[in-house]
């Protein structure tokens, strides 16, 4: 086994040897600019650390790997499209960059390169690998659909929000843990376990990010704070801040979650405030830890050592704390 920061660093030799400029030009410009931001390399190191947990190599696990943080960051230029985002990573937006037919245009090749990845592997890798990408993919299509309807919807309760985020985040994290172990050639159960591990740690991750978004440090989240208060997002902190406060309470937020006032920085505040009186902010960090708990407990049925359990945990309580 090797550390996270080893993982990362093999991860982004490879993926710059991958992503360069060809022709036509401002068709790959955009996906080299978008795989260049940088970002946790989340997904990708899971599909690398699997393949070795399992007892395969991470080397043979690297398009794999690939194809998920390709497949990932086609998800977030189409999504910054949707939301209208400025900014990805601290970084202008692809769209808002280029336009808005070009961040179309290349996110749709960026899904196909995803799925040419696979092309690398023998048959059999081939067809598991690519029934789990297929599922995976349409699962976060429905997930971002979803998203998109609880703007509008006022109706949003935590078990929708957590399918919601169940498919749209969590699942391409359960994905590229079972990729990993797909490589490495693991047992039926090991690799249905390690999916429920990832899926369980993605749905924390996500409610972390919820929380970030609202809460988080602008110097170092690297997308603007407040965004989902903006879009009128219906996120775990505004459903508990719902069901736990007073008549006017709940009013008054729903009204607020209504608007789009010129004065957003007053909205942040005011949608903050309520989150924290009410104890949203509270059970919202209850449930990350409750998600990252039921991840860890799904550690123990896997047939590994100790130590490799012990370094899954570690890296999903480093997630947990993570400031980004």
């Amino acid at each position: 086994m090797h550390s996270v920061e080893h993982y990362q660093q093999e991860f982004i030799d490879y993926l710059k040897r991958y992503a360069t400029v060809k022709e036509p030009h401002n068709l790959y410009e955009p996906i080299v600019y978008i795989l260049g931001l940088g970002g946790k390399r989340l997904r990708p190191v899971l599909t690398l650390m699997a393949a070795d947990i399992f007892g395969g190599s991470y080397k043979e696990a690297m398009n794999a790997a690939l194809s998920v943080e390709v497949f990932h960051n086609f998800s977030l230029v189409h999504d910054d499209i949707m939301d209208d985002a400025p900014l990805r990573r601290g970084h202008t937006t692809v769209h808002e960059k280029w336009d808005v037919n070009t961040g179309i245009l290349s996110g749709d090749a960026m899904l196909i390169m995803a799925y040419q990845l696979f092309e690398y592997y023998h048959a059999e890798t081939f067809q598991a690998l690519a029934k789990l990408f297929s599922v995976t993919a349409l699962q976060v299509c429905e997930g971002q659909q979803y998203d998109v309807d609880f703007e509008t919807r006022t109706d949003v309760t935590v078990e929708a929000y957590l399918k919601m985020i169940e498919y749209k985040t969590a699942v391409l994290v359960a994905a590229a843990l079972k990729m990993g172990a797909i490589v490495a050639k693991a047992s039926t159960a090991d690799q249905e376990g390690i999916y429920d591990y990832g899926r369980n740690l993605g749905i924390a991750f996500q409610l972390q990010d919820d929380y970030l978004d609202a809460f988080g440090d602008p110097k170092t989240f690297g997308k603007q704070v407040g965004g989902d208060i903006i879009e009128n997002k219906k996120t775990y902190l505004f459903i508990k801040a719902l069901e736990f406060s007073n008549a006017s309470d709940k009013a008054e937020l729903a009204q607020l979650f209504s608007t789009n006032p010129e004065d957003v920085q007053a909205k942040i505040q005011k949608a903050k405030h309520y989150f924290v009186e009410s104890g949203a902010a509270k059970a919202t960090k209850a449930a990350i830890q409750k998600y990252t708990n039921k991840a860890f407990s799904v550690l123990e049925t896997l047939d590994i050592s100790n130590d490799k359990k012990e370094l899954l945990k570690a890296f999903g309580n480093s997630l947990m704390n993570r400031t980004v």
